[in-house]
């Protein structure tokens, strides 16, 4: 296979260690080079930018920041357009609701077979939504160039749905979530909140867009989910937790709802009940402090209730699982029918237990 290019859009909280993961492990993956496109220079971003240029990822902005970027010290390779002409691949990692300003103002008019672009998060309608190790299945090559990394709260949905209900065969009668997102992450200073802050039900079928994206995500496999969920956000920076109630149309017992959670790859189990510990984990033993599990349930939390109904807790790895989809996904782009194969790589990142 030849070596391919990957452009990243951004070099925030999923953008910095993304552009780090595919550099560390470009070779493994099929990616030859890896560039990213900065809008402002900062100096307090210096320190990071220098990191990923050392790292071998080459910086694009646009022609009239070059020199800004260049009294800060750092190599400019490419203007914006240069960078996204040159790309086969496109990872849009800014905030909320710009990936799909930059899919009309620049990606449609750049698509065409054998290029492939993806955003992040809150991006509804930007194109097919994906979830590593949920709806491979469902991508079509050479018909889905523009993909949605659904967020990773939805991720840790779509997980538990399916270790528990799809894949066991069992059914879903019903789900509920309450998503306890953490206030902001640790790299940002702003946005933090005082004290807990309840969201509203947005919409009159889902509650908030976690069930909602994962409704669509299985739609994508021919499934109809009764889904609803709730949010909060705390002052924490640590990790979101998820409290989850699946009921199912089949009977099941507390030890087989731990064995059927414990057996899906892409969740790790847990004996911990603090988010800070398991966060911790993370900072030791994963990249950029992110391991790339999907999902951490918290064993002692996990119940059953009128032996149908699995109540429980997790944690979602700091953005970890969008991590993971992005690069399952932009391995996908650079050949469908080798992917499974290169992205056994970062298996180190994965961990039955924390």
């Amino acid at each position: 296979m030849s070596q391919k290019i990957v452009h990243v859009v951004g070099t925030g909280t999923i953008g910095e260690p993304l552009i780090g993961l595919l550099c560390d492990f470009g070779e493994q993956l099929g990616v030859g080079e890896v560039t990213f496109n900065k809008r402002a220079p900062i100096l307090t971003d210096r320190p990071k930018i220098n990191a990923l240029l050392r790292k071998g990822a080459r910086l694009a902005a646009e022609s009239q920041v070059h020199e800004d970027f260049r009294a800060l010290g750092h190599e400019v390779s490419f203007t914006t357009d240069e960078a996204l002409d040159r790309a086969d691949v496109v990872i849009d990692c800014t905030p909320s609701g710009s990936g799909l300003r930059h899919k009309e103002e620049q990606y449609l008019k750049r698509a065409n077979p054998g290029r492939g672009f993806m955003a992040q998060g809150s991006e509804f309608g930007f194109g097919k939504m994906y979830a590593r190790g949920i709806n491979d299945s469902a991508l079509v090559a050479g018909e889905d160039q523009f993909l949605h990394v659904v967020s990773c709260n939805t991720h840790n949905l779509a997980v538990l749905i399916d270790a528990l209900a799809i894949s066991s065969g069992k059914g879903l009668e019903e789900g509920r979530f309450i998503c306890m997102r953490r206030a902001n992450d640790i790299s940002q200073a702003g946005s933090f909140v005082p004290s807990p802050q309840v969201g509203s039900h947005k919409d009159e079928q889902f509650g908030t867009h976690h069930a909602r994206d994962a409704h669509h995500l299985y739609k994508t496999l021919g499934h109809d989910l009764n889904l609803w969920s709730s949010a909060v956000k705390l002052n924490t920076q640590y990790m979101h937790s998820v409290h989850f109630s699946l009921k199912l149309q089949d009977k099941i017992t507390k030890d087989e709802a731990i064995e059927l959670l414990a057996a899906n790859d892409h969740v790790s189990m847990t004996h911990k009940n603090a988010a800070n510990l398991v966060f911790s984990f993370g900072r030791d033993q994963g990249h950029y402090g992110r391991i790339l599990n999907v999902a951490v349930v918290v064993v002692p939390s996990i119940a059953v209730r009128n032996e149908n109904e699995v109540v429980g807790f997790c944690f979602t790895p700091q953005d970890g699982n969008s991590l993971l989809s992005s690069i399952a996904a932009t391995a996908w782009y650079l050949d469908p029918s080798t992917y499974e194969e290169r992205i056994q790589c970062l298996a180190p990142l994965f961990f039955d237990e924390v």
